[in-house]
């Protein structure tokens, strides 16, 4: 679910370039930056000693992605024919270099930044400024030659990534801070290539702490107002004693002066992880949830508007075995309050696997406690396949063409995905302007539950039915609950 604020964050490391290099200054390392007091004005020269003592650990990322083949090529002549005259008339003459074909696709070209964290060639970055890349290019401080770099891990739900170089040389680094002591206010520099304009410094404050992303990142941002713009995604937030305390990673498209970082303390819990293992092993639970609303609430019978509300348990999963059932409303993990399902998400994805949790409920209106041991997600997909089982059938009757619905036979069968069964009636066709379509039903829905009984067959449905309703559905690979 993504808020009015989340929606108009961008990635800022995503802007395609014919072809740009990164022109550094020099290394300066036996430059100091002057050490600044609480309530001691800040000496004139600040941002120059950080501009060159930074700058040197601050690289370039040029990445190339190579296009897919040409659907074009290939075809028998009676095809070419056919693409050449339709073509053609766009525009593109016919016999002409590409013989009126679309032009060939050309390789995918962006820019990103990074920062040397060790000095045999580390680089720390965004993971969505590597993400599928087929060609990662590092130029070092100077821009004097490139390097190929080899992804050693990525995680993209901190949006995280580790680069290795063999520069046969020792490189300076840049010092790791610390971001927990951060105080809205603060000075802040951030370092990066913006629209490839490489080697640029700007300076802002700390506008906010732990401001929420939403969907977006696991972990909550720094904002501040330093200048951020596209290509400046991986770059190093620092504060005025040169100390990394961000990585520049987003900014809110709406407006001039908001950008946003991740935290450097939640990186560096990950990093070892990274480098060891080339991925980050999360915590899963095993379930599919969604918001809950007034509405919701009172057909599922809960006393809370807020939490995460279960529309599914993957069999086998650390949510199946602490006992949660579609229909339960997770109201709090552990010490953590549970607004929406993204709270319930980040909760569980920040728990070490094996570490026990305490989940509180409700379910058919009376508040419970469950305790669940957090497990993996491929290991519980493993066992979910492989899990045969089907859930236990419950089995003034609605008229279905009042409801604005026509049902048929599930034809999927046994085809269906393995996280919802094979049961379930096909929703082949919705009246507009009905009452199933105000509701949000649509044709190619399949009809899993009707008021929490598991149903096979349009006459189960039927039968089923009451004056107020609540589906659970299965939309694409994905299960909600509609009420109707």
């Amino acid at each position: 679910m993504m808020t009015t604020f989340t929606k108009y964050i961008l990635f800022c490391g995503l802007i395609s370039f014919a072809s740009t290099a990164c022109h550094a200054q020099n290394i300066h390392s036996d430059v100091k930056v002057p050490e600044v007091k609480a309530g001691e004005p800040l000496p004139s020269d600040l941002f120059i000693q950080l501009a060159k003592n930074v700058s040197p650990s601050v690289v370039n990322i040029y990445t190339e992605t190579k296009p897919k083949m040409n659907f074009s090529e290939g075809m028998p002549d009676g095809f070419q024919m056919f693409f050449e005259q339709f073509f053609g008339g766009q525009g593109m003459p016919p016999g002409g270099p590409n013989r009126g074909y679309p032009p060939k696709p050309q390789p995918a070209q962006s820019l990103g930044t990074g920062f040397i964290i060790r000095s045999d060639g580390l680089i720390l970055t965004n993971a969505h400024v590597v993400n599928g890349a087929d060609v990662i290019k590092v130029i070092l401080a100077g821009g004097e030659q490139e390097y190929q770099a080899k992804v050693i891990g990525a995680d993209a739900q901190s949006d995280v990534a580790l680069l290795k170089i063999n520069a046969k040389k020792k490189l300076l680094a840049a010092k790791l801070g610390t971001s927990k002591t951060l105080q809205v206010g603060e000075w802040v520099a951030a370092f990066g290539n913006p629209y490839g304009h490489s080697n640029s410094v700007t300076k802002g404050i700390v506008s906010a702490l732990g401001r929420d992303s939403g969907n977006l990142n696991l972990f909550p941002f720094i904002q501040t107002d330093a200048s951020i713009n596209p290509g400046n995604s991986g770059g190093p937030l620092v504060n005025v004693k040169g100390e990394v305390i961000g990585m520049n990673t987003a900014i809110d498209a709406r407006a001039q002066g908001i950008g946003f970082a991740i935290p450097i303390d939640n990186v560096k819990l990950i990093l070892a992880e990274l480098e060891k293992t080339g991925e980050v092993q999360r915590g899963f639970l095993g379930v599919e949830m969604q918001g809950l609303d007034e509405q919701t609430a009172q057909s599922i019978g809960v006393p809370v508007s807020e939490g995460a509300l279960i529309v599914n348990v993957l069999p086998g999963s650390s949510a199946d075995k602490a006992g949660l059932k579609p229909y339960d409303v997770v109201v709090r993990i552990g010490d953590k309050k549970v607004v929406d399902p993204s709270d319930l998400f980040k909760a569980v994805a920040s728990t070490p696997v094996g570490e026990v949790k305490d989940i509180e409920i409700y379910r058919n209106g009376k508040k419970s406690k469950l305790s669940a041991t957090i497990g993996s997600k491929q290991k519980t997909l493993e066992i979910s396949k492989n899990d045969d089982t089907a859930p236990d059938s419950n089995l003034g009757s609605i008229d279905l063409e009042k409801l604005g619905l026509k049902l048929g036979k599930n034809s999927n069968g046994g085809s269906l995905n393995f996280r919802f069964g094979s049961s379930g009636v096909l929703i082949e066709e919705v009246k507009p302007y009905s009452p199933a379509f105000n509701s949000g039903l649509k044709a190619g829905d399949v009809i899993l539950e009707v008021n929490r009984s598991i149903v096979s067959s349009p006459s189960e449905v039927k039968k089923l039915l009451q004056p107020k309703n609540i589906f659970r559905i299965q939309r694409g690979d994905r299960i909600i609950l509609l009420m109707i």
